[in-house]
């Protein structure tokens, strides 16, 4: 699905939606003259989570540049060969830079940027890198450890649901966020999470957060692509987050904020060095610091003004630069310190981590 490391210049990893046959939008060559841009998509804007965030910000690009580039969007584009054919058709009809929004994608968007070496190939979420190939993504564990605070606060039971997507280090670094900022403010919170095994599968995504409601979780969280989980604590009379993008119309009495990626800002500044001839292959993980990721449209009613200033102070912090939402002393689920006091997780340590931060029930799926 999508995301999970960083990597060169797209910025997450980590994520996407049902996989069915591939659409397209103004899907013809571009002008002479005007540069092209495509967008592959693993699912289709109406998940309302992955694809719809990234989508958004394919369209703030649009409005920033206008006629000056040709955009084209490729949809329901699964994580097989398949999208290696749709990868090389774009390069072929003339597209000067290709944005693959999911993590699977990585080898086959590779290997097609080897055969047009004129033709700027950007990957969210992976971590390889070849002179016309680059990665990207967003730090979504901040804005996770941001809803972490408001959950600490606003649980009654002391207990928190995950609903977890797939076992990679992207989704662990989450959960872990999500934990230590509930345990920052209250040291009694446990979370309880379950695995679906899959990116969208809203069927699952609803069970799941009903099994957590029934274990005591009375605020949910969710590294899945639908607004499932929302919907689901909204007929249960619990809280919950939106996930990528403002879900709070899913479950409004139930949404505690959103935790919001703006690829917006990736977008815009990587064409925009395209354009100027300025592009590196870097990678790029973006976070609060560049205001592509937030927790946003804070239930002001439901969180007490302390809860509503310790979100405040953190998300201070973090946009300082100073501190990070990794940084010691962090134990693990034995109590052992993984993390030393004054030190912070390097980010390919991050795009690594394979455990649990204390406060997570359970183990990890083999």
């Amino acid at each position: 699905m999508k995301k999970t490391i960083l990597t060169a210049f797209a910025v997450a990893a980590t994520c996407g939606a049902a996989a069915l046959a591939p659409s397209a939008q103004a899907a013809d060559a571009p002008g002479v003259g005007t540069p092209g841009v495509a967008f592959v998509y693993l699912g289709n804007p109406g998940d309302a989570g992955w694809t719809y965030a990234h989508d958004q910000g394919s369209k703030a690009a649009e409005q920033k540049f206008g006629s000056k580039i040709k955009i084209t969007r490729v949809e329901n584009v699964p994580e097989s060969a398949d999208s290696e054919r749709v990868f090389r058709d774009l390069a072929s009809k003339g597209n000067k830079i290709i944005f693959g929004s999911s993590f699977g994608y990585q080898d086959f968007e590779l290997k097609v940027a080897k055969d047009f070496p004129d033709t700027v190939f950007l990957h969210a979420t992976g971590y390889k890198k070849a002179t016309n190939f680059g990665t990207y993504d967003v730090r979504m564990y901040q804005g996770a450890y941001l809803a972490g605070v408001a959950a600490g606060y606003a649980t009654k039971t002391n207990t928190l649901g995950f609903v977890a997507s797939v076992p990679i280090p992207e989704v662990v670094r989450n959960i872990n966020a999500y934990t230590l900022g509930a345990r920052s403010v209250n040291p009694k919170v446990h979370t309880k999470v379950i695995w679906i095994n899959s990116w969208f599968d809203p069927g699952k995504e609803k069970q799941a957060a009903e099994t957590l409601i029934g274990q005591g979780a009375d605020v949910l969280l969710q590294n899945t692509d639908s607004s499932a989980t929302l919907a689901t604590a909204e007929e249960k009379h619990v809280h919950a987050f939106g996930w990528d993008s403002n879900m709070k119309k899913f479950g409004p009495d139930a949404h505690l904020g959103s935790v919001e990626a703006n690829w917006g800002v990736y977008y815009v500044a990587a064409i925009q060095q395209v354009l100027d001839g300025k592009w590196k292959n870097d990678p790029v993980w973006w976070g609060i610091p560049q205001k592509a990721v937030d927790l946003g449209d804070v239930n002001t009613a439901a969180l007490s003004a302390d809860a509503q200033k310790a979100v405040a102070a953190k998300r201070e912090s973090i946009a300082s630069g100073k501190w990070d939402v990794f940084t010691g002393p962090i134990k693990d689920q034995t109590g052992a310190v993984k993390v030393p006091a004054g030190k912070t997780l390097t980010d390919p340590e991050l795009q690594r981590l394979n455990w649990y931060v204390e406060g997570v029930d359970g183990s990890l799926p083999k």
